[in-house]
């Protein structure tokens, strides 16, 4: 990076607010990302995603026991019927 010139203590005082404000928004930045870190790393929320992560799993053995699972009770209603 070159040296800049500065011809006034005006653009020194602007560059110095400049540099202030970037590191103030690096600052916020850092806060945020630790909060949101913090959050993720909570209890609730890893069980939220240990869960979450077997969600599609249980709904597919859910749907696969209902298709086995309902001729047979369907059979067995009807059979029930007939006896009565």
């Amino acid at each position: 990076m070159a040296t800049k010139k500065y011809s006034s203590y005006a653009e020194i005082d602007r560059d110095l607010e400049i540099l202030k404000l970037q590191s103030e928004i690096h600052y916020q930045k850092i806060a945020l990302s630790i909060e949101k870190t913090k959050e993720n790393l909570s209890p609730k929320n890893i069980l939220n995603e240990v869960v979450g992560s077997f969600k599609p799993l249980l709904s597919e053995w859910y749907i696969t026991t209902f298709k086995l699972v309902i001729p047979f009770i369907i059979k067995w209603i009807k059979n029930r019927k007939r006896g009565d």
